[in-house]
């Protein structure tokens, strides 16, 4: 008999001979292992495919929808950040490169002066070593503002390939909005009239449960009426 049984013996709620009614034999019970359920600590339930534990707790590390928001959050915010880090390298390539071509021009009218005082000058080697030394630097800086627009090229492809994390982002808040929307639905297919503080409790004990701690014994009930008639 459960505890709930005997209080409502207790009150007259049931008949006496009912209540010392047991399903199960009392051989059976005394023969029968007392099985305990078993206990498993927090830190055993992981996410796992082929993990055969119950599903892990409700905290806030385990709900799905509050990771995925999270994760929408955090990862728009770096990407912003990577964004501003790349737009600032390009900006930089751009401003680079337009000195470096500045800096061409300069050479380039430094190759065309000693070239003209070469010609008009073929005994000075001075001007003729410096025709040399020109145009070897013009050269060096073209090659290094090639450079500079293949960097840019490479910073703008960057940027288009960022644009798939907003795609990304967008897809995970289309799934946070349909498992949203599931609850919901799930919540208004199990919804009823009775408010949930207003039902019966459930019993703690049914015909055939093991392992229910508040179960009253015969030698228990036998005990309170043989107290009753004293």
């Amino acid at each position: 008999m459960t505890q709930e049984e005997l209080d409502a013996l207790m009150n007259e709620d049931i008949d006496l001979d009912e209540a010392q009614e047991d399903p199960v034999p009392s051989a059976e019970k005394s023969d029968a292992p007392n099985e305990e359920p078993k206990e498993h600590r927090e830190e055993e339930y992981k996410i796992s495919a082929t993990q055969k534990w119950p599903p892990p707790p409700p905290t806030d590390d385990n709900r799905m929808v509050h990771q995925l928001d999270d994760v929408t959050k955090e990862s728009e915010e770096k990407a912003s950040e990577i964004f501003d880090h790349i737009e600032k390298i390009g900006n930089e390539l751009m401003e680079a490169e337009g000195t470096m071509v500045d800096v061409v021009e300069t050479f380039q009218s430094n190759i065309e002066l000693f070239k003209n005082l070469s010609s008009k000058f073929p005994d000075v080697k001075a001007f003729k070593a410096q025709l040399e030394k020109n145009e070897l630097a013009r050269t060096i800086v073209e090659e290094h503002v090639t450079s500079l627009q293949e960097h840019g090229d490479a910073i703008m492809n960057v940027m288009d390939i960022m644009q798939y994390q907003d795609i990304h982002r967008q897809k995970i808040e289309r799934v946070i909005n349909v498992m949203r929307a599931l609850s919901g639905y799930m919540n208004e297919l199990f919804a009823g009239k009775i408010d949930d503080s207003k039902r019966v409790a459930s019993a703690h004990h049914l015909p055939g449960d093991t392992g229910t701690a508040d179960v009253v014994s015969s030698d228990d009930i036998e005990t309170l009426l043989a107290s009753f008639s004293k």
